[in-house]
């Protein structure tokens, strides 16, 4: 079955992601969007480095084609964002990109955004899903890729400058010559490394680059920026004695930070020191929007400057949502991704280390030093995270302990509050824990932030353990 989840729909290639069903989603949209008369307004679509990722676009692009669908097909791997910016910019009512995004290379899937460059609600994608799974094979049109484009039907295009001049555009390019910053690129064997290098190299910055091959299994590790997949970068940035590395997940719309030292910098700190800058640096008024599982830090931050911080749940389409609603200046989750006012209202891994690098030159600071600062102002905050694979079976039983039975283990802190929102989150004096399913993976996630990092630790495990699961550091 197909299955939509926080991220699109994902699956294992050759298990759910098949050409089969493929066809099937692909039906479901144009069969919508000709109900909703957006069939001659048309579609942009793009795919990453993924193995079958073009072949399944094209596939895709069949069927879509077949319906009548007018599709403009960017003809070579790009970022995600880059997707979203085109549908934004052309004022397309639906786009799409072949990606499983940060998943194993055994996974691939379809990302889809509708009107303004955005992800696509819960309502829409599950109304395609529930089509897609009521359609059968013989039933769907087709129409060959070749004869498509000779018929006009698809129109290849290349939308890299347009995107790239935009976040040149929203970025202080003569602050960041000025500053002439050394700079390791880490695109993962993604999609980022022509984007950001020609940013960088544009703004006069010294760069060297590493893992910018092609390779479809990302060099056997997960194409997530994280502590554990960063350590080349580490080295790099050690060895290169540069200011800062920079990384981008699997289709770039995530980013991952070392600093000058070599030390991997969490998602939830950049979040809090961009919005810190805009603030603070730049002038700029406005809310955060953060998922349930991110920094609080946050708070102290748009407490501190008489500013609002919103708290939706996980899924990038929520933090848009909550932009939007809150006219906020700055939205972003503790995985990586982020976006702020003014620019696409998805996550753009580009735009975001455009933004950082700009930050070190404009403050004329290291990036430890801004975090120091950040930490001595507001205090600090640490979070843990950890997850788990699951059976079926081991999701219903911790599903019926903490959501169904709302039973919690006994914690050492003031329990303020407990949100059912998307899981089980307790705000505890001090700090969080929150229990929740991966909606994109058979896992369940525990994070937790306190002032300590052993502290966090030591919630989570407490959660783990109260909840059945096996725990090891």
């Amino acid at each position: 079955m197909i299955k939509f989840g926080t991220g699109g729909w994902r699956a294992i290639i050759g298990d759910e992601f098949t050409r089969a069903n493929i066809r099937l989603v692909a039906a479901a949209l144009a069969r919508r969007m000709k109900r909703e008369g957006a069939d001659k307004e048309g579609i942009c679509v793009g795919y990453d480095r993924r193995f079958l990722s073009r072949e399944a676009l094209i596939w895709f692009c069949e069927v879509l084609a077949g319906e009548g669908i007018q599709v403009f097909f960017v003809n070579m791997s790009c970022p995600t964002p880059q997707i979203m910016f085109t549908v934004k910019e052309k004022k397309l009512p639906y786009g799409a990109m072949v990606t499983a995004s940060h998943n194993p290379a055994i996974w691939n899937g379809i990302k889809l955004f509708t009107f303004g460059g955005r992800d696509a609600a819960q309502d829409v994608t599950e109304a395609i899903q529930e089509e897609a799974n009521s359609l059968r094979e013989d039933e769907i049109r087709d129409m060959g890729f070749e004869e498509a484009k000779t018929a006009g039907i698809i129109k290849i295009i290349d939308p890299r400058d347009a995107y790239l001049d935009s976040i040149l555009g929203q970025v202080n390019v003569d602050a960041i010559r000025k500053r002439r910053l050394r700079i390791v690129l880490d695109p993962m064997f993604g999609v980022s490394l022509t984007g950001l290098q020609t940013i960088l190299y544009t703004c006069r910055c010294d760069v060297d680059v590493i893992n910018d091959r092609h390779d479809a299994f990302f060099g056997r590790h997960l194409p997530a920026p994280n502590p554990d997949t960063l350590v080349d970068l580490q080295y790099a940035v050690k060895e290169h004695r540069a200011d800062v590395g920079i990384a981008t997940d699997g289709d770039a719309d995530r980013l991952g930070i070392i600093d000058e030292n070599g030390r991997y910098v969490t998602a939830n700190e950049i979040l809090a020191l961009l919005y810190y800058y805009l603030l603070e640096y730049k002038g700029w008024q406005g809310a955060a929007v953060r998922n349930i599982a991110t920094t609080h830090l946050l708070d102290r931050i748009a407490e501190d400057h008489g500013q609002e911080c919103v708290e939706v749940p996980v899924g990038f389409k929520h933090i848009s949502a909550g932009m939007e609603a809150h006219d906020a200046l700055i939205g972003g989750e503790s995985s990586g991704g982020l976006t702020v006012r003014g620019h696409i209202s998805g996550k753009d891994g580009l735009y975001a280390a455009s933004l950082l690098v700009e930050m070190l030159s404009v403050s004329g600071k290291k990036l430890s030093e801004l975090l120091q600062l950040l930490y001595d102002k507001y205090g600090e905050l640490h979070t843990a995270e950890y997850d788990w694979a699951l059976t079926e079976e081991k999701r219903e039983e911790i599903a019926k302990k903490i959501m169904t039975d709302k039973e919690l283990p006994a914690f050492n802190r003031k329990v303020e509050k407990v949100s059912y929102l998307d899981g089980c989150k307790v705000y505890l004096d001090g700090g969080w824990v929150i229990v929740r399913f991966s909606g994109t993976e058979p896992r369940v996630r525990i994070f937790a932030e306190a002032e300590t990092e052993e502290e966090a630790k030591r919630t989570v495990k407490l959660m783990a353990d109260f909840t059945g699961l096996p725990w090891e550091e």
